[in-house]
């Protein structure tokens, strides 16, 4: 049995200027009904709590859209139920979340109720070493990082020429009279997300999240980061004309678009590079590589192979210590389970699935702990 591509996303990138944060887009702040905001630290289940109420959503029938940690992508930072207009979240450094309407929308919920306070006093030394060299791996991380981005925009500024620019404009302008014409009105909103994340796994791109929405893909073949130039036509050309854009920026350079997905026209934009193509059969292949100068290639071929060489060698050593940092959170989070009510937590997902899903009464136990 085949399972379902699920909607996934990131809020929170791993980026060359640290940890960057998009989570003021996780709900529009004049519709939102209903944020959840999780306290809570390590351990204490609260990516437990988000799949049990998205799993009692999905059981429903009410789509879920997930927002995965780029600290460990096997976790959540968030989910989202836009048909409901609703949000639960983990509020805890770095991606700390303030309610703007408190009470009115957003709620705190105290996960660190679930602790056994106690038991955990008597590990205290334990948690102290446990915690020691963490940050210190992120900055490692971030270094390397930082130095990756500055030879990708040094072949960027190598290769943007008006030439090219205007290659890029009209190639934009004859995709949009094709794909994006007059929509139902109005302008269209933008709403951002990262598709990709630099992980402890390395570079991650949530393909199945294009699958799940759009059936037309145009793959853009980049070697050297040139689809910015393209997206931000096709973004400005798509809202004028009406449609509701997902723009994803990328996270080694926030500034700059990556991806671009149109739901209601089920069309979407997907930069791919080396060592990362599309894993369908795109509905069309556009390499931007061929756009850029002939000439300015050839002369440019051994700084541009060298920069590559050298980026991937950077990338490679900020993977690593991310992958450091991942096992100094594991060995913490072990600190921390046998120590963590997991029935209480369990009790409190049923608790937020009433009072976002209306499936259970909202009053009892959840009123004087989490309401």
């Amino acid at each position: 049995m085949t399972t379902e591509p699920k909607v996934r996303y990131y809020l929170g990138a791993n980026s060359p200027n640290g940890f960057y944060s998009l989570y003021d887009q996780l709900l529009d702040p004049g519709e939102a009904e209903e944020l959840l905001i999780l306290k809570g630290g390590a351990g204490c289940g609260k990516s437990t709590l988000m799949r049990d109420v998205a799993a009692r959503a999905e059981a429903q029938g009410i789509p879920v859209e997930y927002i995965g940690c780029s600290g460990d992508p096997d976790s959540l930072d968030a989910i989202l139920l836009p048909d409901r207009r609703a949000a639960i979240v983990d509020g805890t450094a770095p991606h700390v979340v303030e309610p703007k309407l408190p009470g009115a929308v957003e709620r705190y919920v105290n996960l660190g109720e679930c602790y056994d306070h106690a038991g955990l006093k008597e590990i205290r030394g334990k948690l102290e070493a446990a915690m020691k060299g963490y940050k210190g791996c992120y900055a490692r991380a971030y270094r390397c990082l930082r130095a990756a981005a500055e030879l990708t925009a040094d072949r960027v500024a190598l290769l943007q020429t008006p030439e090219l620019e205007a290659k890029m404009a009209r190639r934009a302008k004859g995709i949009l009279s094709r794909e994006c014409r007059k929509g139902p009105g109005g302008v269209g909103k933008v709403r951002q997300r990262f598709l990709s994340a630099v992980t402890h796994r390395g570079v991650l791109v949530e393909f199945g999240t294009v699958e799940a929405q759009c059936s037309r893909v145009y793959e853009l073949s980049d070697t050297y980061g040139l689809g910015h130039l393209l997206l931000t036509h096709l973004l400005s050309g798509a809202v004028a004309a009406g449609w509701d854009v997902t723009a994803c920026p990328s996270p080694m350079a926030p500034d700059r678009l990556e991806h671009l997905i149109l739901p209601q026209l089920s069309l979407a934009f997907i930069t791919t590079g080396p060592g990362m193509p599309w894993p369908g059969r795109p509905y069309r292949r556009l390499r931007l590589d061929a756009m850029a100068d002939r000439e300015l290639l050839r002369r440019s071929k051994g700084r541009l192979s060298f920069s590559r060489k050298v980026s991937a060698a950077l990338m490679d050593e900020a993977v690593s210590s991310l992958a450091q940092a991942k096992a100094m959170h594991d060995d913490l989070e072990a600190l921390y389970n046998p120590y963590v009510d997991f029935g209480r937590v369990h009790a409190t997902a049923e608790w937020a699935a009433g009072a976002l899903l209306g499936t259970t009464e909202q009053g009892g136990t959840g009123e004087s702990t989490w309401g």
